[in-house]
């Protein structure tokens, strides 16, 4: 029981306080007479008023005071509360360069500091919204251009029919590049608005690898080129449909940069945890910058080599990894060739069992 009446003792002397607080900072009437009840109710005598005209007079005289003390006190408290609307307006306004500076206790220090870190995020990802469109829309109208200006050379009457047919051909390879273009956009777009990897099963990756290596026979045979892959018999519990794309895209990038007549390893260490895809070329290596940036959207490093390519492939590989929980990273130097790595879980054996 007096456990109870200590309890109930905390709870009055709360309320007073509060009535208190909301008498000095806000003057609301209201509350007042709200808190005021209360504390009748629960026997609480505020100034030893016994009648509610008292009650009355008392709240009157407080709500003077406290709108008073609200008129002269409030200015400062809300001061940081203007800086962060006036902040948050322009932000909205399209301004990201917008950051508060805020004093006082630790709360609104740290307030500002994760304000201006938020400012700063919203920077960057309109900067790579930018890029994304200024990039998306000049890998657009190069084909497009190209297209358009030998379907006007087709026009022409006195062409010879081999000219002709090179034009064709040239027109035809561009709207290739652009169909190519488009299902890689949508693709990483897919990619970007999902969260899990769904579609798993577990499958022989070795031989998916295999696969794709004949598929690109033509590619690298016409140039003298040579693959070479030590296959096992690994087990991989993943998407086979992206993860085909992924060994696609790291293939291709390996035959485009590499020179004629140069061999590409290929091969698979098998950990207790994970399995490990290493893929090496022969071909001019990268310097640091460059290397830093192949998983960019539409970046494409040095094209001064003639290889050509829509700068997604790398992004799309990338995405598709970390969704499966893996990673991915590239070593490379100028003149030394490139090697990419591509580390996944190991959970095969689990789901087989």
């Amino acid at each position: 029981m007096d456990r109870v009446k200590r309890k109930l003792k905390r709870v009055q002397l709360a309320l007073l306080f509060a009535l208190i607080v909301c008498i000095i900072m806000f003057g609301s009437s209201v509350v007042i007479f709200l808190f005021g009840f209360m504390l009748l109710k629960m026997g609480v005598n505020v100034i030893d008023y016994d009648h509610r005209l008292s009650l009355l007079i008392f709240a009157i005289i407080s709500l003077v005071i406290g709108t008073v003390f609200a008129f002269l006190f409030s200015e400062k408290p809300l001061k940081p509360l203007l800086e962060i609307m006036k902040a948050t307006d322009r932000i909205a306004e399209g301004d990201y360069s917008a950051r508060i500076h805020l004093k006082g206790p630790y709360e609104l220090k740290q307030l500002s500091d994760s304000f201006n870190h938020m400012a700063e995020e919203l920077a960057s990802v309109e900067l790579l919204r930018t890029d994304f469109v200024n990039n998306f829309s000049h890998e657009f109208k190069t084909p497009i251009v190209s297209i358009r200006g030998f379907a006007r050379i087709l026009k022409r009457k006195d062409l010879t029919e081999e000219m002709r047919s090179e034009y064709l051909n040239t027109i035809i390879g561009e709207s290739e590049r652009l169909a190519d273009l488009a299902d890689q956009v949508l693709s990483l777009s897919k990619l970007e608005n999902q969260a899990i990897i769904t579609d798993k099963k577990v499958y022989n990756v070795s031989e998916q690898i295999r696969l794709i290596i004949a598929m690109m026979y033509s590619k690298w045979s016409e140039r003298n080129m040579g693959i070479e892959f030590e296959r096992g018999e690994l087990m991989l519990h993943a998407n086979e449909e992206l993860m085909k794309q992924v060994f696609i895209n790291l293939l291709d990038n390996a035959v485009k940069f590499s020179p004629d007549g140069s061999v590409i390893k290929v091969h698979i260490i098998e950990k207790v945890s994970s399995f490990i895809f290493v893929i090496r070329d022969q071909g001019p290596g990268m310097d640091e910058d460059t290397a830093s940036r192949i998983f960019d959207k539409f970046y494409q490093g040095d094209t001064s080599h003639g290889a050509s390519g829509n700068g997604l492939g790398m992004t799309i590989a990338h995405r598709i990894v970390t969704l499966h929980g893996g990673s991915i990273r590239v070593e490379t130097a100028p003149g030394k060739g490139t090697t990419f790595y591509v580390e996944l879980p190991n959970t095969s054996k689990d789901r087989m069992n």
